[in-house]
């Protein structure tokens, strides 16, 4: 890396947009279910010291999750496991512990398309159709494949899969450790665990932390305002720093004496006696994530002290997709998340960012 690159940010984008939880038209929902991977999901709710018991059973509703080793990916393109789990229902996996800059990675999505994310030899080897990464550089070295499962010509005799088969399975075997998770609205048939018993299969539950903040410094925040005014309101972006400090566990004193950060609260801002802080971590599906989001949109449904509270969602830096099927990159930090804050009045501001090697959110 040359000096004069050491001391330049990359390039992050931030994104905001206004809506009503209630509106018939809103698309909050619709965002939720377009961000397909996430690893952390993070509530703060001001003026809050004991959550509500319909928050805790909606949490503790998050369910559970698959972690399944050296699974070859040629299963994952067998018709019975598109008819048993992609037909019918939303079935999401995302390889474990791979590096999306440097490994062979694949993903899952929803809708049925299989990404992988592969280098140039095995790109080559595999002699699938594929298109350059568009991360890759002058000189591409890594190539994204998109198969759709669901594609009417992609029935077990058609040349289309069988061709797809030998390459996976014959001229270039892959396999991964592999985290899994499948969301269907009570259709009876085959589970997870029980389709992959011959495998290394290991079910998983999230890991959940509650702390209740004392004192906390909060901006003062206007709903229809997304800009701020002097003396009057803070701004999106004044707010998406300040929760990033906060979940992070960052100091707002700016003291001098501090060498870690001199950060401190934007203003205005009013000090709240406490505030509840959850985090959620591990494979959360948008399912789940859209559940909570409306348990905390009916939060407000009874009067309470707090102006607004936040949801935020952290997705996988290492995701071959962030939104939708937008390629996904690390760059330097791998960064997609989206941030909700959730106002009394059901008005809402949403935030997505990202970060260099990544589309414009939707």
């Amino acid at each position: 890396m040359q000096p004069a690159q050491l001391g330049r940010a990359p390039r992050h984008l931030l994104v905001c947009e206004r809506g009503h939880a209630r509106h018939p038209r809103s698309r909050h929902a619709a965002h939720v279910r377009d961000h397909a991977y996430s690893c952390r999901v993070s509530f703060l709710i001001p003026e809050c010291g004991l959550l509500p018991e319909v928050l805790k059973s909606t949490i503790a509703d998050i369910g559970e999750y698959y972690l399944v080793r050296s699974l070859p990916i040629h299963e994952l393109v067998a018709h019975e496991f598109i008819d048993a789990f992609v037909k019918k229902g939303s079935c999401y996996a995302l390889t474990y512990k791979t590096k999306i800059d440097q490994d062979n990675t694949a993903a899952l999505l929803p809708n049925g398309k299989l990404i992988l994310s592969v280098d140039k030899d095995t790109y080559e080897e595999l002699g699938l159709q594929g298109r350059p990464s568009r991360y890759s550089g002058k000189k591409v070295m890594r190539y994204i494949i998109t198969i759709d499962l669901t594609d009417a010509g992609f029935h077990p005799e058609s040349k289309k899969h069988n061709r797809v088969l030998w390459a996976l399975k014959e001229k270039k075997p892959l396999e991964f450790d592999f985290l899994m998770a499948w969301y269907n609205t009570g259709a009876e048939g085959s589970t997870l665990m029980s389709y992959f018993s011959k495998n290394q299969i290991q079910a998983l539950k999230p890991k959940i932390t509650f702390s209740t903040l004392r004192d906390l410094q909060c901006p003062v925040l206007q709903s229809n305002d997304l800009q701020g005014k002097p003396e009057e309101s803070c701004s999106t972006e004044e707010l998406f720093e300040w929760l990033g400090a906060v979940l992070n566990q960052v100091s707002l004193d700016n003291k001098s004496s501090s060498f870690l950060s001199t950060y401190c609260c934007p203003e205005p801002n009013t000090v709240v006696e406490k505030a509840f802080l959850c985090t959620i971590t591990g494979f959360i599906i948008p399912e789940k994530i859209i559940q909570l989001l409306e348990q905390l949109c009916c939060y407000f449904g009874e009067p309470k002290l707090a102006y607004w509270l936040t949801l935020t969602v952290h997705g996988f830096a290492d995701s071959p997709v962030s939104w939708r099927e937008n390629e996904h990159g690390f760059h330097k930090g791998g960064e997609n998340l989206y941030n909700f804050v959730i106002f009394r009045n059901l008005d809402y501001w949403l935030q997505m960012a990202v970060g260099a090697h990544d589309d414009c959110p939707p």
